[in-house]
């Protein structure tokens, strides 16, 4: 085939009969997309990892309920369910075994395992839903071709296992002119045992797939026609992007915007595979492609907000002229997995954005007690949190006259509370109280795009 395709459908895209049948219609509409991967209906995979954290009967028995209830809604409006009826209640038996289980010991690896059954549940119904539309399809259990490590949670895919695999497996079947459905997040370790992703990775899986088949792009389809400056849900009059590079999407997908998981574009990127990001509820209404080197390319391209950000004032007199206090800091937070997000130096200060997403602890436990003891014992620790990391994504930013200008004359009336200008030609961070975020990305995007 001389045009291959790989299409990705996000969980509200399968979210319910309706939105399945919009899916299947874009896929039968272009004869390039032969392989389609699909993420768990909208609100199953929260519903499976609320089981799998372990709960007693009652509220087991409501959660299940409302997997089930999801399953049927889309089951009951096929014309015919005899052929993926009974797949998809041996697949509930399996969740309902898994989440008892749960409850007496819970685990990374048993964790995964439960929340697999969301993709596979919505990648068997989809094939129903595209044969109502006398669609052929085949079925594959992408665990057959994505082979990974063996880190639960967060798997990283060994990629010539998977390209041997699909190789074998995959190619085939595309080859032959067959369309295969199959499920984005999922892989399987050497043990055999269903592994994930990490949340988003969807993206991920569909990208790594396009890959391995050496396929011409990976068209992401979502729920919004595209990426924009900024959160439309913030600046209702944000500006859809045309087209925009690998490095801005980057950028983009790091700090905060979630059209598209951060990892997404590492195959894309190392493969040169274009990416593209439409709504599977308006395809008609266009998107945005991501490619290599777009041209123009504007000194401010989008604003990113990442909230709930965790700033750490690390302080010592002992700081001044000192050598290897960085490296101390450093030292312990990658003993504890915490990923440094932003860090700007004084002479006797340090201070540290914390990136959740990237450390392997979140949440309450994003600083544990046994770090800050272990960090008080050469410096005073301060912790601030209720912030929001503000990002300015664009393009020779620290070379273009007038740049720095623009955007602190617009930043006059608001306290920020620290600025990273200049480490990278591709972005200025700012981080401010959470409660003034959405008034200075409005007042940025007004300045910059409007």
């Amino acid at each position: 085939m001389s045009h291959l395709s790989v299409a990705k459908f996000g969980g509200s895209s399968v979210a319910n009969y309706p939105a399945m049948q919009a899916c299947a219609k874009i896929v039968i509409a272009d004869p390039n997309t032969r392989v389609v991967v699909l993420s768990a209906s909208a609100g199953v995979t929260n519903l499976l990892v609320a089981l799998a954290n372990g709960c007693e009967e009652p509220e087991r028995n409501k959660l299940l309920g409302e997997v089930l209830q999801i399953q049927e809604n889309i089951l009951n409006e096929l014309k015919d369910d005899s052929a993926v009826r009974p797949k998809i209640e041996a697949l509930l038996d399996n969740i309902t075994s898994l989440a008892e289980a749960a409850n007496l010991a819970t685990s990374l690896a048993l964790t995964d395992e439960l929340i697999s059954h969301g993709e596979m549940m919505s990648s068997l119904i989809f094939v129903e839903v595209l044969r109502e539309f006398h669609a052929q399809s085949t079925w594959l259990d992408v665990r057959q071709i994505v082979a990974t490590n063996s880190h639960f949670g967060k798997a990283a895919p060994n990629d010539d296992q998977t390209r041997a695999n699909s190789d074998r497996i995959l190619k085939p079947l595309v080859d032959r002119g067959e369309l295969v459905i199959t499920q984005g997040f999922i892989g399987r370790d050497e043990q055999g045992k269903t592994t994930t992703l990490g949340r988003g990775g969807s993206d991920y899986s569909a990208a790594l797939l396009a890959e391995v088949l050496d396929a011409e792009d990976v068209l992401i389809w979502t729920d919004v026609a595209g990426i924009y400056t900024t959160d439309p849900r913030i600046v209702p009059n944000a500006q859809r992007i045309d087209t925009m590079s690998f490095s801005e999407a980057a950028e983009m997908a790091t700090f905060g915007a979630k059209v598209l998981h951060p990892a997404t574009l590492l195959p894309a990127v190392r493969s040169n595979i274009p990416v593209y990001v439409g709504s599977s509820k308006a395809p008609q209404d266009g998107g945005t492609w991501v490619t290599r080197d777009p041209q123009p390319r504007p000194t401010f391209r989008a604003i990113a907000l990442r909230r709930d950000q965790t700033l750490l004032t690390l302080s010592s007199l002992n700081m001044l002229h000192a050598q290897g206090f960085l490296a101390n800091i450093f030292t312990i937070l990658a003993k504890h997995k915490i990923s440094v997000d932003t860090i700007t130096t004084s002479e006797v200060s340090v201070a540290i954005t914390l990136d959740k997403t990237g450390s392997a602890s979140s949440g309450a436990t994003l600083l544990s007690n046994e770090l800050i003891s272990e960090l008080s014992e050469f410096c005073t620790v301060k912790v601030d949190t209720g912030l929001s990391l503000i990002a300015l994504i664009g393009n020779a930013l620290h070379t273009t006259s007038g740049t720095a200008k623009r955007i602190f004359d617009t930043l006059e009336a608001y306290n920020i509370r620290m600025i990273c200008y200049g480490a990278s030609t591709n972005n200025v961070c700012l981080l401010a109280d959470s409660d003034k975020a959405d008034e200075i990305v409005r007042a940025l995007h007004k300045s910059l795009f409007e």
